[in-house]
């Protein structure tokens, strides 16, 4: 896996060198991943990861807890208010100059969630969130959405880091159209001959951007601490828009001229902790 190293006048520039963004660019064609290191204001992550551990309790408590294939994986949205939003994490310049150089201009903001690593021996079906949008290709077609994820602690094999399977987004065998968005374990075996699956580390304030159709699964946390991790998803501009809610001090705070948020901005309260939904999971697995 391609990690870049961000210096700090190119983060106060908002620019990436030429020759980074050409590897960050080559690295998502090819791989499907990249890192970029010291993009996050390690403040801002504190911050967030001091109220979403304190919040973990409140979603896995709910009575239709938000699991995503079992009890180790739980859905769950950061507070969408003052003082937790941070134009560094949803509207980071560096990151979005590497993801509109895949995806092109007029592309879009449509989450705003994450989900925690709860301490567990569990571990997910390999995955991909999106597949192919056309299926019986010969060769894939290019990105149309990318998930870019903010690790709240440092991640690693023991706290639960993402299996990523490289290369994986070009294999043309796993389409939208088919609805289930597990891999079969005749295309697992296949492929584990000549790209194997790994368990990235990665330190906290920095970005992994992944296209949404690379193969993965949430894995065990084989530590007492939840591990937190952010997402959001930057589509194409032709992408159809969904919508996530923001207090309306973010209005000013995330304009960007590369990347639009398709939020709805509010100006109450927000009950964020009952939006995210459950994924694959069995009652009978409580």
């Amino acid at each position: 896996m391609v990690s870049i190293p961000v210096t700090a006048d190119e983060l106060a520039a908002g620019v990436l060198r030429p020759e980074k963004l050409a590897q960050a660019n080559h690295a998502l064609r090819r791989d499907g991943i990249v890192v970029l290191n010291d993009v996050i204001d390690l403040e801002h992550i504190r911050i967030l990861r001091e109220r979403v551990l304190e919040d973990v309790d409140r979603f896995v408590n709910r009575p239709n807890a938000p699991f995503n294939w079992n009890r180790g994986n739980v859905q769950q949205d950061p507070p969408p208010f003052p003082p937790y939003l941070f134009r560094d994490v949803l509207a980071n310049d560096i990151v979005i100059q590497v993801t509109k150089s895949i995806l092109g201009p007029g592309m879009y903001n449509s989450f705003y969630s994450g989900n925690t690593a709860m301490p567990s021996e569990s571990r997910q079906p390999v995955h991909a969130d999106m597949g192919q949008l056309w299926p019986d290709q010969e060769v894939a077609h290019p990105a149309y959405a990318l998930v870019v994820n903010v690790g709240l602690v440092d991640m690693s094999p023991e706290n639960g880091a993402t299996e990523i399977w490289p290369g994986s987004h070009l294999d043309t065998s796993v389409v939208l159209q088919h609805g289930d968005i597990e891999v079969g374990e005749k295309e697992l075996e296949a492929r584990r001959k000549f790209a194997p699956p790994f368990q990235p580390t990665v330190p906290q304030g920095s970005v992994v951007i992944r296209d949404m159709r690379l193969w993965h699964a949430g894995m065990p946390n084989r530590t007492q601490t939840p591990r937190p991790m952010m997402a959001m998803i930057h589509f194409v501009a032709w992408w159809p828009a969904g919508t996530f809610k923001l207090h309306e001090s973010a209005r000013d705070l995330l304009q960007h001229p590369d990347l639009r948020q398709s939020a709805e901005y509010v100006s109450g309260d927000i009950d964020y902790v009952s939006v995210p939904g459950a994924h694959a999971y069995s009652e009978e697995e409580r």
